[in-house]
């Protein structure tokens, strides 16, 4: 069908929708936060596995991240290269840091959330509906090639490259080059599962969460605990699955023993959580085209 729209209301068009993202972006970072038992990682009930931060720096961080993903979303818009995405996550990331004191909280959801926001921008541009199989393709289109393409300096690399390097555990760099399957195929395909079969939005990030856990090599992971604190989150993440996750009796004591044994172990598959956080922004962002 041609776009029949005037430039002056497709422009209020793109900026309404970028706002929109922005929002889903937040509250989706935010409810990944708020999720409980979620193990190792830090929520509003507890700090999990980490000493250095604790609700109140995410919130910290959420508030600065505010403007980001409108910005990159608009940048989408633009079919903009990735230099110019790895510009505005850079500055992103300089932002959380000044506002969480040099901690880092969400340096994966700027990376994942921000090349989704951008893929959103591309895709309301083109026009079209707004599925999850339009957005995966507007991702590959747009930045597969360059992402795949992309190293980081030397002095760039992160705890999480660092490990990948290693280790050889695969990063965020190849699972974007990829279309983020982890989101798209794990993550998404995970909470639509659970709230099919009529559970609610919590159960459903649950599942999602320990599907993630237990698919996704998470350089986080493999930085505090090794290939063996690796390996002890796919067998437990397994095991929670295989019992029926949340649809089985007794899912929340089963969840909670499982956080307190990350914690025992200084475990955080915080990779696992940015992931689902971005399956709970597609989910979002896609739902009203999904139906």
């Amino acid at each position: 069908m041609m776009d029949t729209l005037s430039p002056a209301t497709r422009i209020v068009d793109v900026r309404r929708s970028g706002r929109r993202a922005a929002r889903l972006a937040i509250a989706s970072l935010y409810a990944e936060l708020a999720l409980y038992p979620k193990p190792g990682l830090v929520s509003l009930v507890d700090n999990g596995s980490h000493t250095d931060m604790n609700a109140l720096t995410f919130m910290r961080s959420l508030f600065s991240l505010r403007h980001y993903f409108r910005l990159i979303f608009q940048a989408g818009c633009n079919d903009a290269p990735f230099a110019t995405l790895k510009r505005l996550g850079i500055e992103a990331e300089e932002r959380m840091l000044r506002a969480t004191g040099g901690v880092n909280t969400h340096r994966g959801a700027i990376f994942s959330i921000g090349l989704l926001c951008a893929a959103a921008g591309r895709a309301c541009a083109h026009g079209g509906e707004m599925t999850a199989a339009a957005l995966q393709s507007h991702l590959r289109a747009g930045w597969g090639k360059e992402l795949a393409n992309h190293v980081a300096p030397v002095n760039e690399r992160s705890h999480g490259l660092s490990a990948a390097a290693l280790h050889g555990a695969s990063g965020a760099r190849h699972e974007a080059a990829d279309g983020l399957p982890s989101v798209f195929r794990t993550g998404l395909g995970a909470l639509r599962r659970t709230l099919a079969e009529g559970r609610g939005p919590r159960q459903a990030r649950i599942d999602a969460l320990f599907a993630l856990m237990m698919h996704v090599s998470d350089t986080n992971v493999v930085h505090r605990g090794g290939p063996q604190g690796a390996a002890f989150v796919r067998i437990q993440a397994s095991a929670f699955r295989h019992a029926g996750g949340t649809a089985s009796n007794g899912w929340e004591a089963h969840a909670l023993a499982i956080h307190r044994a990350f914690v025992e172990r200084n475990l955080s598959p915080g990779g696992a959580a940015d992931l689902l956080a971005a399956s709970c922004f597609v989910h979002a962002l896609t739902a009203e085209h999904e139906r």
